[in-house]
Protein backbone atom coordinates (compact mmCIF):
# COMPACT_ATOMS: atom_id res chain seq x y z
CA UNK A 1 0.00 0.00 0.00
CA UNK A 2 1.43 3.24 -0.97
CA UNK A 3 -0.84 5.86 0.14
CA UNK A 4 -1.81 7.14 3.40
CA UNK A 5 -3.54 5.07 5.57
CA UNK A 6 -6.01 5.12 8.73
CA UNK A 7 -4.98 3.24 11.65
CA UNK A 8 -6.33 3.06 15.15
CA UNK A 9 -4.81 3.34 18.17
CA UNK A 10 -5.96 2.10 21.48
CA UNK A 11 -3.51 3.92 23.89
CA UNK A 12 -4.49 2.90 28.22
CA UNK A 13 -3.06 4.72 30.32
CA UNK A 14 -3.14 4.40 34.18
CA UNK A 15 -6.32 6.99 34.29
CA UNK A 16 -7.72 7.21 31.39
CA UNK A 17 -8.03 5.08 28.10
CA UNK A 18 -8.63 6.62 24.67
CA UNK A 19 -8.75 5.39 20.85
CA UNK A 20 -7.08 7.94 18.51
CA UNK A 21 -7.23 7.65 14.99
CA UNK A 22 -4.32 8.97 12.22
CA UNK A 23 -3.98 8.93 8.62
CA UNK A 24 -0.42 8.63 7.82
CA UNK A 25 1.29 9.42 4.48
CA UNK A 26 4.51 9.93 3.13
CA UNK A 27 3.89 13.64 4.09
CA UNK A 28 0.99 13.37 6.31
CA UNK A 29 0.39 12.57 10.12
CA UNK A 30 -3.11 13.61 11.43
CA UNK A 31 -4.20 12.68 14.70
CA UNK A 32 -7.85 12.47 15.85
CA UNK A 33 -9.69 11.86 19.12
CA UNK A 34 -12.27 9.18 18.13
CA UNK A 35 -13.02 8.43 22.21
CA UNK A 36 -11.66 8.74 25.50
CA UNK A 37 -13.14 6.69 28.58
CA UNK A 38 -12.34 6.43 31.98
CA UNK A 39 -9.37 4.09 33.75
CA UNK A 40 -10.79 4.00 37.73
CA UNK A 41 -8.73 1.24 39.89
CA UNK A 42 -11.44 -0.35 42.15
CA UNK A 43 -10.71 -1.83 45.61
CA UNK A 44 -12.51 -5.41 46.52
CA UNK A 45 -11.67 -8.10 48.92
CA UNK A 46 -8.28 -5.54 49.82
CA UNK A 47 -7.38 -5.56 46.41
CA UNK A 48 -6.42 -3.39 44.43
CA UNK A 49 -7.82 -4.39 40.48
CA UNK A 50 -7.69 -2.88 37.59
CA UNK A 51 -11.40 -2.90 35.97
CA UNK A 52 -10.42 -4.36 32.59
CA UNK A 53 -13.80 -5.61 31.51
CA UNK A 54 -14.98 -1.80 31.53
CA UNK A 55 -11.76 -1.17 29.95
CA UNK A 56 -12.47 -3.56 27.08
CA UNK A 57 -15.75 -2.24 26.65
CA UNK A 58 -14.41 1.13 26.23
CA UNK A 59 -11.45 0.23 23.68
CA UNK A 60 -14.80 -1.12 21.69
CA UNK A 61 -17.06 1.38 21.64
CA UNK A 62 -13.98 3.37 20.52
CA UNK A 63 -13.39 1.28 17.75
CA UNK A 64 -16.71 1.84 16.69
CA UNK A 65 -16.50 5.60 17.42
CA UNK A 66 -13.30 5.32 14.78
CA UNK A 67 -15.17 3.68 11.89
CA UNK A 68 -13.08 1.51 9.44
CA UNK A 69 -9.61 1.86 9.68
CA UNK A 70 -6.40 -0.85 8.12
CA UNK A 71 -4.96 -1.05 11.40
CA UNK A 72 -5.54 -1.26 15.27
CA UNK A 73 -2.80 -1.11 17.47
CA UNK A 74 -2.67 -1.47 21.55
CA UNK A 75 -0.35 0.31 23.97
CA UNK A 76 -0.90 0.17 27.97
CA UNK A 77 1.12 0.75 31.09
CA UNK A 78 3.65 -2.19 32.17
CA UNK A 79 4.17 -4.57 34.43
CA UNK A 80 0.59 -5.69 34.86
CA UNK A 81 -1.01 -9.13 33.70
CA UNK A 82 -3.87 -11.18 33.55
CA UNK A 83 -3.88 -15.22 33.90
CA UNK A 84 -6.02 -17.23 31.52
CA UNK A 85 -6.90 -21.00 32.63
CA UNK A 86 -7.12 -23.74 30.60
CA UNK A 87 -10.42 -22.88 28.63
CA UNK A 88 -8.54 -19.42 27.79
CA UNK A 89 -10.91 -17.62 30.43
CA UNK A 90 -9.48 -14.69 32.43
CA UNK A 91 -9.08 -16.00 36.14
CA UNK A 92 -9.87 -12.51 38.06
CA UNK A 93 -9.47 -9.18 37.56
CA UNK A 94 -5.59 -8.19 37.17
CA UNK A 95 -4.06 -6.68 40.24
CA UNK A 96 -2.84 -3.19 39.57
CA UNK A 97 1.02 -2.55 40.00
CA UNK A 98 0.23 -0.21 43.09
CA UNK A 99 -1.44 -3.21 45.62
CA UNK A 100 0.67 -4.01 48.57
CA UNK A 101 1.00 -7.41 47.85
CA UNK A 102 4.69 -6.90 46.68
CA UNK A 103 5.56 -5.81 49.78
CA UNK A 104 8.81 -7.81 51.41
CA UNK A 105 8.92 -9.67 48.36
CA UNK A 106 11.66 -8.44 46.81
CA UNK A 107 14.01 -9.15 49.57
CA UNK A 108 12.76 -12.80 49.22
CA UNK A 109 13.35 -12.68 45.36
CA UNK A 110 17.13 -11.59 46.30
CA UNK A 111 17.35 -14.11 48.44
CA UNK A 112 17.04 -16.63 45.96
CA UNK A 113 18.97 -14.76 43.07
CA UNK A 114 21.37 -12.29 44.09
CA UNK A 115 20.69 -8.78 42.46
CA UNK A 116 23.78 -8.74 40.80
CA UNK A 117 22.69 -12.07 38.67
CA UNK A 118 19.17 -10.89 38.21
CA UNK A 119 20.78 -7.55 36.44
CA UNK A 120 23.10 -9.49 34.66
CA UNK A 121 20.14 -11.52 33.58
CA UNK A 122 17.10 -8.89 32.76
CA UNK A 123 19.11 -5.45 32.79
CA UNK A 124 16.38 -4.14 34.94
CA UNK A 125 16.29 -1.95 37.67
CA UNK A 126 14.62 -3.28 40.91
CA UNK A 127 11.47 -2.27 41.30
CA UNK A 128 8.87 -3.84 44.02
CA UNK A 129 5.56 -3.89 41.24
CA UNK A 130 7.83 -5.49 38.53
CA UNK A 131 5.97 -8.64 37.07
CA UNK A 132 8.38 -11.11 38.26
CA UNK A 133 7.73 -9.54 42.07
CA UNK A 134 3.72 -9.78 41.49
CA UNK A 135 3.92 -13.55 40.37
CA UNK A 136 6.23 -14.34 43.11
CA UNK A 137 3.77 -12.87 45.39
CA UNK A 138 0.73 -14.85 43.52
CA UNK A 139 2.86 -18.24 43.32
CA UNK A 140 1.22 -20.08 46.49
CA UNK A 141 -2.65 -19.32 45.08
CA UNK A 142 -5.19 -21.23 44.23
CA UNK A 143 -5.77 -18.82 41.33
CA UNK A 144 -2.15 -19.16 40.44
CA UNK A 145 -1.99 -22.97 40.29
CA UNK A 146 -4.86 -22.93 37.62
CA UNK A 147 -3.03 -20.49 35.35
CA UNK A 148 -2.07 -22.03 31.77
CA UNK A 149 -0.95 -18.72 29.90
CA UNK A 150 0.36 -14.83 31.60
CA UNK A 151 -1.00 -12.04 29.11
CA UNK A 152 0.20 -8.50 29.66
CA UNK A 153 -2.51 -5.92 29.70
CA UNK A 154 -1.69 -5.02 26.18
CA UNK A 155 -1.72 -8.56 24.68
CA UNK A 156 -4.94 -9.34 26.86
CA UNK A 157 -6.77 -7.20 25.00
CA UNK A 158 -4.85 -8.26 22.20
CA UNK A 159 -6.49 -11.70 22.79
CA UNK A 160 -9.74 -10.92 23.12
CA UNK A 161 -9.93 -8.83 20.07
CA UNK A 162 -8.41 -11.97 17.94
CA UNK A 163 -8.41 -14.84 19.61
CA UNK A 164 -4.49 -14.99 19.22
CA UNK A 165 -1.80 -15.54 22.52
CA UNK A 166 1.37 -13.65 22.41
CA UNK A 167 3.44 -11.15 23.98
CA UNK A 168 4.82 -7.92 22.37
CA UNK A 169 8.77 -7.58 23.20
CA UNK A 170 8.94 -4.42 24.86
CA UNK A 171 6.32 -4.76 27.02
CA UNK A 172 7.75 -8.10 28.04
CA UNK A 173 10.94 -6.84 28.31
CA UNK A 174 9.30 -5.02 31.84
CA UNK A 175 8.75 -8.06 33.59
CA UNK A 176 12.19 -8.91 34.43
CA UNK A 177 12.03 -12.26 32.87
CA UNK A 178 13.10 -11.56 29.51
CA UNK A 179 16.99 -12.47 29.03
CA UNK A 180 18.41 -8.89 28.15
CA UNK A 181 20.68 -10.82 25.72
CA UNK A 182 18.67 -12.81 23.65
CA UNK A 183 15.36 -11.18 23.40
CA UNK A 184 13.49 -14.31 25.21
CA UNK A 185 12.44 -15.81 28.11
CA UNK A 186 14.68 -16.64 30.51
CA UNK A 187 13.22 -19.43 31.58
CA UNK A 188 16.35 -20.81 33.44
CA UNK A 189 15.38 -17.53 35.89
CA UNK A 190 12.20 -18.29 35.82
CA UNK A 191 12.67 -22.18 36.55
CA UNK A 192 14.84 -20.42 39.85
CA UNK A 193 12.21 -18.86 41.05
CA UNK A 194 9.74 -21.86 41.32
CA UNK A 195 7.75 -20.31 38.56
CA UNK A 196 6.14 -22.22 35.84
CA UNK A 197 7.59 -21.21 32.55
CA UNK A 198 4.76 -22.76 30.49
CA UNK A 199 2.57 -19.68 31.17
CA UNK A 200 5.01 -17.41 29.58
CA UNK A 201 3.72 -16.78 25.94
CA UNK A 202 5.25 -16.28 22.47
CA UNK A 203 6.72 -13.50 21.78
CA UNK A 204 6.58 -10.94 18.92
CA UNK A 205 7.94 -8.05 17.63
CA UNK A 206 6.29 -4.30 16.90
CA UNK A 207 5.19 -4.11 13.46
CA UNK A 208 4.28 -7.78 12.92
CA UNK A 209 0.25 -9.28 12.95
CA UNK A 210 -1.14 -9.96 16.02
CA UNK A 211 -4.21 -11.24 14.24
CA UNK A 212 -7.89 -10.46 12.45
CA UNK A 213 -10.84 -8.80 14.60
CA UNK A 214 -12.98 -11.51 15.67
CA UNK A 215 -16.08 -11.21 13.80
CA UNK A 216 -18.43 -11.51 16.63
CA UNK A 217 -17.72 -8.49 17.52
CA UNK A 218 -19.00 -6.85 14.44
CA UNK A 219 -16.10 -4.52 13.42
CA UNK A 220 -15.36 -5.80 10.15
CA UNK A 221 -12.04 -7.86 9.56
CA UNK A 222 -9.47 -5.25 10.24
CA UNK A 223 -6.24 -6.47 11.27
CA UNK A 224 -4.19 -5.77 14.89
CA UNK A 225 -0.57 -4.93 14.32
CA UNK A 226 2.11 -5.54 17.33
CA UNK A 227 3.32 -1.97 18.51
CA UNK A 228 5.71 -0.73 20.87
CA UNK A 229 3.31 -1.91 23.53
CA UNK A 230 4.64 -0.92 26.40
CA UNK A 231 3.34 2.99 26.13
CA UNK A 232 6.76 3.98 26.80
CA UNK A 233 8.32 2.19 23.73
CA UNK A 234 5.56 3.87 21.51
CA UNK A 235 6.10 7.43 23.19
CA UNK A 236 10.11 7.03 22.62
CA UNK A 237 9.48 6.65 19.07
CA UNK A 238 7.45 9.55 19.07
CA UNK A 239 10.25 11.47 20.18
CA UNK A 240 10.80 13.94 17.61
CA UNK A 241 14.46 14.14 17.78
CA UNK A 242 17.10 14.92 15.01
CA UNK A 243 19.64 13.08 16.47
CA UNK A 244 21.08 11.09 18.39
CA UNK A 245 22.35 12.97 21.47
CA UNK A 246 19.59 13.58 23.01
CA UNK A 247 17.62 12.71 26.30
CA UNK A 248 14.29 11.92 26.78
CA UNK A 249 11.68 12.38 29.40
CA UNK A 250 8.53 10.40 28.62
CA UNK A 251 6.84 12.49 31.46
CA UNK A 252 2.87 11.78 32.96
CA UNK A 253 2.22 9.65 36.40
CA UNK A 254 5.39 8.22 35.83
CA UNK A 255 8.53 10.26 34.29
CA UNK A 256 10.67 7.91 32.52
CA UNK A 257 14.18 9.54 32.17
CA UNK A 258 16.90 8.35 29.70
CA UNK A 259 18.73 7.99 26.40
CA UNK A 260 17.98 5.47 23.75
CA UNK A 261 21.17 2.94 23.11
CA UNK A 262 21.88 -0.28 20.53
CA UNK A 263 23.05 -2.06 23.38
CA UNK A 264 22.29 -2.54 27.01
CA UNK A 265 24.42 -1.37 29.73
CA UNK A 266 24.66 -3.82 32.35
CA UNK A 267 27.79 -2.60 34.76
CA UNK A 268 27.76 -2.87 38.36
CA UNK A 269 27.45 1.14 38.73
CA UNK A 270 24.17 0.96 36.48
CA UNK A 271 22.68 -1.65 38.49
CA UNK A 272 23.70 0.34 41.93
CA UNK A 273 21.89 3.70 40.16
CA UNK A 274 19.11 1.45 39.22
CA UNK A 275 18.93 1.97 35.91
CA UNK A 276 16.89 0.29 33.47
CA UNK A 277 17.31 -1.77 29.91
CA UNK A 278 14.26 -1.53 28.68
CA UNK A 279 13.52 -3.02 24.86
CA UNK A 280 12.63 -0.29 22.14
CA UNK A 281 11.03 -0.28 18.59
CA UNK A 282 13.49 -1.69 16.31
CA UNK A 283 16.17 -3.53 18.55
CA UNK A 284 16.92 -0.40 20.34
CA UNK A 285 17.56 -0.32 24.22
CA UNK A 286 15.89 2.17 26.40
CA UNK A 287 18.28 2.56 29.47
CA UNK A 288 16.44 5.16 31.73
CA UNK A 289 15.53 5.33 35.16
CA UNK A 290 11.74 5.33 36.17
CA UNK A 291 10.81 8.91 38.38
CA UNK A 292 7.76 8.68 40.24
CA UNK A 293 6.32 11.72 38.22
CA UNK A 294 2.96 13.64 38.36
CA UNK A 295 1.33 11.48 40.30
CA UNK A 296 2.96 13.30 43.31
CA UNK A 297 0.80 16.28 42.04
CA UNK A 298 -2.15 14.25 40.45
CA UNK A 299 -2.43 12.29 44.08
CA UNK A 300 -2.38 15.91 45.65
CA UNK A 301 -4.89 17.09 43.54
CA UNK A 302 -7.08 14.30 44.65
CA UNK A 303 -6.45 15.32 48.30
CA UNK A 304 -7.53 18.88 47.97
CA UNK A 305 -10.61 17.94 46.27
CA UNK A 306 -9.45 18.30 42.74
CA UNK A 307 -8.96 22.57 42.68
CA UNK A 308 -8.40 24.06 39.28
CA UNK A 309 -4.61 23.32 38.42
CA UNK A 310 -4.44 26.16 36.44
CA UNK A 311 -4.41 28.31 39.03
CA UNK A 312 -2.23 26.33 41.03
CA UNK A 313 0.42 26.44 38.72
CA UNK A 314 0.44 30.50 38.75
CA UNK A 315 0.55 30.38 42.19
CA UNK A 316 3.37 27.87 42.36
CA UNK A 317 5.36 29.86 39.59
CA UNK A 318 5.26 33.11 42.13
CA UNK A 319 6.56 30.47 45.08
CA UNK A 320 10.31 30.70 45.86
CA UNK A 321 12.22 28.29 44.31
CA UNK A 322 13.92 25.10 45.83
CA UNK A 323 12.97 26.43 49.79
CA UNK A 324 11.72 22.43 50.20
CA UNK A 325 12.70 19.50 47.79
CA UNK A 326 12.00 16.02 48.42
CA UNK A 327 13.19 12.83 46.76
CA UNK A 328 11.09 11.87 43.79
CA UNK A 329 11.79 8.49 43.68
CA UNK A 330 11.35 7.08 47.27
CA UNK A 331 9.00 4.41 47.80
CA UNK A 332 6.86 6.14 50.49
CA UNK A 333 5.02 8.14 47.44
CA UNK A 334 4.22 4.90 45.98
CA UNK A 335 0.98 4.43 47.41
CA UNK A 336 -2.46 6.25 46.74
CA UNK A 337 -3.51 8.91 50.00
CA UNK A 338 -2.63 11.62 51.22
CA UNK A 339 0.37 13.07 49.13
CA UNK A 340 0.43 16.54 50.60
CA UNK A 341 1.10 14.91 54.30
CA UNK A 342 3.51 12.76 52.90
CA UNK A 343 5.82 15.29 51.41
CA UNK A 344 5.19 17.44 54.43
CA UNK A 345 6.73 14.82 57.07
CA UNK A 346 9.55 14.14 54.42
CA UNK A 347 10.30 17.62 54.29
CA UNK A 348 10.64 17.77 57.74
CA UNK A 349 12.57 14.11 58.29
CA UNK A 350 15.19 16.17 55.61
CA UNK A 351 15.54 19.31 58.10
CA UNK A 352 13.11 21.49 55.68
CA UNK A 353 10.17 23.74 56.63
CA UNK A 354 7.16 22.28 55.29
CA UNK A 355 5.37 23.51 52.46
CA UNK A 356 1.79 25.72 54.29
CA UNK A 357 -0.38 25.63 51.37
CA UNK A 358 -1.23 23.62 48.17
CA UNK A 359 1.03 25.87 46.10
CA UNK A 360 3.94 25.67 48.14
CA UNK A 361 3.20 22.08 47.31
CA UNK A 362 3.14 22.21 43.78
CA UNK A 363 6.29 24.36 43.78
CA UNK A 364 8.07 21.76 45.97
CA UNK A 365 6.89 18.44 43.80
CA UNK A 366 7.63 20.31 40.63
CA UNK A 367 11.50 21.59 42.00
CA UNK A 368 11.57 18.15 43.21
CA UNK A 369 10.93 16.13 39.84
CA UNK A 370 12.92 18.67 38.18
CA UNK A 371 15.84 17.64 40.75
CA UNK A 372 14.96 13.99 39.70
CA UNK A 373 15.39 14.43 35.56
CA UNK A 374 18.53 16.49 36.41
CA UNK A 375 19.91 13.31 37.90
CA UNK A 376 18.74 10.90 35.37
CA UNK A 377 19.84 12.83 32.91
CA UNK A 378 23.44 13.48 34.47
CA UNK A 379 23.72 9.42 35.43
CA UNK A 380 22.37 7.92 31.71
CA UNK A 381 25.21 10.45 30.58
CA UNK A 382 27.80 8.91 32.59
CA UNK A 383 26.72 5.31 32.63
CA UNK A 384 26.13 4.98 28.86
CA UNK A 385 29.11 7.13 27.53
CA UNK A 386 25.78 9.06 25.45
CA UNK A 387 26.32 12.52 25.21
CA UNK A 388 23.09 14.74 25.47
CA UNK A 389 22.98 18.34 23.95
CA UNK A 390 18.96 18.25 24.22
CA UNK A 391 16.05 17.21 26.53
CA UNK A 392 12.94 16.11 24.78
CA UNK A 393 9.85 16.17 27.21
CA UNK A 394 6.63 14.20 25.91
CA UNK A 395 3.35 13.23 27.14
CA UNK A 396 1.25 15.13 29.16
CA UNK A 397 4.12 16.66 31.57
CA UNK A 398 4.84 19.04 27.56
CA UNK A 399 2.20 20.98 28.89
CA UNK A 400 3.23 22.01 32.23
CA UNK A 401 5.18 25.19 31.82
CA UNK A 402 6.47 25.79 34.71
CA UNK A 403 8.05 21.72 35.16
CA UNK A 404 9.41 21.97 31.66
CA UNK A 405 11.19 25.23 32.19
CA UNK A 406 12.56 24.13 35.86
CA UNK A 407 13.65 21.27 33.88
CA UNK A 408 15.51 23.20 31.75
CA UNK A 409 16.98 25.30 34.25
CA UNK A 410 18.25 22.18 36.24
CA UNK A 411 19.66 20.29 33.57
CA UNK A 412 21.51 23.18 32.07
CA UNK A 413 20.16 21.97 28.39
CA UNK A 414 17.60 23.13 26.13
CA UNK A 415 14.16 21.19 26.54
CA UNK A 416 11.97 20.86 23.69
CA UNK A 417 8.76 20.34 25.00
CA UNK A 418 5.88 17.99 22.83
CA UNK A 419 4.52 16.45 21.42
CA UNK A 420 1.96 16.06 24.00
CA UNK A 421 0.16 12.65 21.98
CA UNK A 422 3.96 11.35 21.26
CA UNK A 423 2.86 7.70 23.07
CA UNK A 424 -0.45 7.68 19.92
CA UNK A 425 1.80 9.20 17.78
CA UNK A 426 4.86 6.14 18.16
CA UNK A 427 1.56 3.70 17.59
CA UNK A 428 0.09 4.61 14.84
CA UNK A 429 4.09 5.25 13.15
CA UNK A 430 5.21 1.54 13.48
CA UNK A 431 1.49 0.82 12.77
CA UNK A 432 1.55 2.69 9.15
CA UNK A 433 5.16 1.45 8.23
CA UNK A 434 3.74 -2.47 8.58
CA UNK A 435 0.38 -1.76 6.50
CA UNK A 436 1.98 0.02 3.65
CA UNK A 437 4.99 -2.29 3.59
CA UNK A 438 7.62 0.68 4.24
CA UNK A 439 11.29 0.06 5.31
CA UNK A 440 11.74 3.99 7.48
CA UNK A 441 14.18 3.78 10.70
CA UNK A 442 13.32 5.78 13.65
CA UNK A 443 14.84 9.04 11.80
CA UNK A 444 12.75 8.84 9.18
CA UNK A 445 9.69 8.42 11.78
CA UNK A 446 10.76 11.13 13.31
CA UNK A 447 11.10 13.48 10.74
CA UNK A 448 7.61 13.16 9.80
CA UNK A 449 6.80 14.24 13.71
CA UNK A 450 9.05 17.41 13.18
CA UNK A 451 7.53 17.80 10.17
CA UNK A 452 3.95 17.74 10.90
CA UNK A 453 4.17 18.34 14.98
CA UNK A 454 4.75 21.54 17.08
CA UNK A 455 7.47 21.75 20.15
CA UNK A 456 8.28 24.30 22.45
CA UNK A 457 12.15 25.66 23.73
CA UNK A 458 12.73 25.96 26.86
CA UNK A 459 16.28 27.37 27.48
CA UNK A 460 17.99 27.34 30.79
CA UNK A 461 18.01 30.04 33.27
CA UNK A 462 19.94 30.99 36.55
CA UNK A 463 22.27 29.94 38.36
CA UNK A 464 23.05 25.77 38.06
CA UNK A 465 24.87 25.79 41.54
CA UNK A 466 21.64 26.52 43.86
CA UNK A 467 20.41 23.02 41.98
CA UNK A 468 23.66 21.51 43.09
CA UNK A 469 22.92 22.74 46.28
CA UNK A 470 19.40 21.33 46.47
CA UNK A 471 20.50 18.22 45.11
CA UNK A 472 22.97 18.06 48.25
CA UNK A 473 20.01 18.60 50.63
CA UNK A 474 18.66 15.11 49.50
Amino acid sequence: MSGPVTVAAVDLGAASGRVMTAVVGDDTLRLAEAARFPNEPVRAGGTLHWDVLRLYQGVLDGLRAAGPVDSIGVDSWAVDYGLLDADGRLLGNPVHYRDARTDGVVAQVLGQVPADRLYATTGLQLQPFNTVFQLMAARDTAQFAAAKTLLLIPDLLGYWLTGRIGAERTNASTTQLLDVHTGRWSTELAESLGLPTAILPPLRDPGTPVGVLDPGLGLGPIPVTAVGSHDTASAVVGVPAAGENFAYISCGTWSLVGVELPAPVLTADSRQANFTNEAGVDGTVRYLRNVMGLWLLQESLRTWGDPELGVLLRQAAGVPGLRAVVDAGDAVFLPPGDMPGRIAAECVRLGQRPPDSPAETVRCILDSLALAHRAAVLDAQRLSGRAVDVVHVVGGGARNELLCQLTADACGLPVLAGPVEATALGNVLVQARAVRGGTAGLAELRQLIRQTQSVRRYEPRGDSARWREAAARL
